[in-house]
């Protein structure tokens, strides 16, 4: 199975209407808050730089800028300045628990050098072991 980029599931199956009522930066802005609210895009995954998802979508640049904007604004999304945009935990606290776990638990796998397909078999194990699936 591969994984997805986050560019790809914003652009998977979906392109915006220019003929639609719906300005098209609202059109980016719902595309991007129903990948989050379903939990395609990750609290934590990386939104595309403005100018690479502008170019994949055939956009202004200030479209995809007012989008993010409107996404941040609404605590969909989180600017880190140049490090970029991400997905924020929209005041679920249980949600930003588990996502500040998976970012120190990263860090770990990195700095050990574990390859990424062992650490996900080990976080499997440990929920098998904890009787969830």
């Amino acid at each position: 199975m591969s994984t997805l980029t986050t560019e790809q599931l914003i652009l998977r199956s979906w392109r915006p209407d220019p003929a639609s009522m719906v300005p098209v930066f609202e059109q980016l802005k719902l595309r991007i808050t129903d990948l989050a609210a379903s939990g395609k895009l990750v609290v934590g995954a990386k939104l595309p730089s403005v100018r690479a998802l502008a170019a994949a979508l055939g956009l202004a640049v200030n479209t995809v800028a007012k989008t993010y904007k409107e996404l941040e604004v609404a605590g969909i999304v989180h600017t880190q300045g140049r490090a970029g945009t991400v997905v924020a935990a929209s005041g679920d606290q249980l949600t930003a628990a588990v996502a500040e776990a998976a970012t120190a638990f990263a860090a770990v796998v990195l700095q050990h050098g574990v390859p990424l397909s062992k650490a996900l078999d080990m976080v499997r194990a440990a929920v098998a072991r904890s009787g969830q699936r």
